[in-house]
């Protein structure tokens, strides 16, 4: 059934072939799929349970909300004047693309995780950053400089953001503290260029959106056009999500082509990617118990680690899920155990949007899966 994710292109009509409520079938210019109770209990829901986590992410002030499993859409429910195929940024949530971008790039042999960053980043040869690999930028523990002016206004206004993260000076050793850093995260713009030899965007249009069938996404540029937003900056829509987020649960297999290597999305989403915060890795939020931080702490990410609790970002939940999660609410949740993808959009600039979070995604999960057979 996975293979049904496969999406024509936006001018084409939808694939016959396809069983209706497929995201195969799902091609631009379609309905909502209608909610059905009986087709609902076959895919494996409770029916009442769904329909009052649908009604409880339209209270939240979102915009759609999104469940699949194995490739079908089990129900997507549209609000505040939005259909399946209106884009919204998703912020931070564009992070888990980055990631996925990095791990294209190395499956198709222009880079390893375990490179230092230099190789790619010139730089920073020779200077305390001469250690950085790309998986400390991808881990969250590059020990790059990070402050609450610099991460959240002086790299929003620059107008080449990636010139900007790439001159920062190193504030730690990498690997000794953990910083939800946006600045390390968009030095991975250049590792992805210099790698690859193409513009981080159009290799995200031609490896990974159009391979897809994400037809109506796209990565934006900084106002200089001089580079490519990987931190947040991710236009994209209900549907195209769900299909990224089964992607990572094939295991980074899209009809039948591997684009991403299993060891990679395991990596990235199965364990914790260091020890300093249990519930991340490697752009990616895991559902894994321990230490775990926020991405705003109160201490100084220079110092030795604090620890903000132990426990985890949703408590009876499975361990194995993640998620990509954005400012304003903006999740995709995938449990791989039952090839499930939950898709919430929260609405933009709507401060009562922003309490939805990845433990209620994770409540379709406990509260409304009835099988996992």
């Amino acid at each position: 059934m996975a293979a049904s994710l496969a999406l024509a292109g936006c001018e084409q009509a939808a694939d016959d072939t396809a069983e209706p409520g497929s995201l195969r079938a799902a091609v631009m210019g379609t309905d909502p799929i209608p909610f059905a109770p009986e087709r609902v209990a076959d895919l494996g829901f409770d029916p009442d349970a769904l329909l009052a986590l649908a009604t409880h992410a339209e209270e939240e002030n979102s915009t759609c909300f999104l469940v699949a499993r194995e490739g079908q859409i089990v129900g997507e429910w549209y609000w505040r004047e939005t259909d399946p195929d209106s884009t919204q940024e998703v912020f931070s949530a564009a992070k888990s693309v980055t990631g996925a971008l990095v791990g294209i790039a190395e499956h198709d042999g222009d880079l390893a995780l375990t490179d230092r960053a230099s190789r790619y980043i010139p730089q920073w040869r020779g200077t305390a950053s001469a250690k950085v690999t790309v998986r400390n930028l991808m881990s969250n523990d590059s020990g790059r400089f990070w402050s609450t002016k610099s991460d959240y206004t002086t790299l929003l206004h620059a107008k080449d953001r990636t010139g900007y993260a790439v001159g920062l000076k190193q504030q730690a050793k990498p690997g000794k503290v953990w910083a939800y850093n946006n600045a390390a995260i968009q030095a991975l713009d250049r590792v992805i260029v210099t790698a690859t030899g193409v513009e981080t965007a159009e290799f995200a249009e031609d490896r990974l959106f159009d391979p897809l069938g994400m037809t109506r996404s796209r990565m934006t540029p900084d106002a200089a056009q001089a580079s490519t937003n990987v931190y947040f900056g991710l236009q994209s829509t209900c549907r195209d999500l769900a299909r990224f987020g089964q992607f990572f649960a094939q295991d980074g297999d899209w009809e039948g082509e591997q684009l991403l290597a299993p060891e990679f999305v395991a990596a990235s989403t199965a364990e914790s990617s260091q020890k300093l915060n249990a519930a991340y890795g490697l752009l990616w939020w895991v559902n894994r118990a321990g230490p775990q931080r926020s991405p705003v702490d109160a201490d100084n990410p220079g110092l030795p680690p604090g620890v903000d609790g132990v426990g985890q970002l949703a408590p009876g939940a499975p361990e194995d899920l993640y998620a990509a999660l954005g400012y304003g609410g903006q999740v995709v949740l995938i449990d791989p155990s039952s090839q499930t993808v939950v898709v919430r959009l929260g609405a933009p600039g709507v401060r009562e949007s922003f309490g939805y979070g990845f433990a209620d995604g994770a409540d379709v999960i406990t509260d409304a899966l009835d099988t996992l057979g």
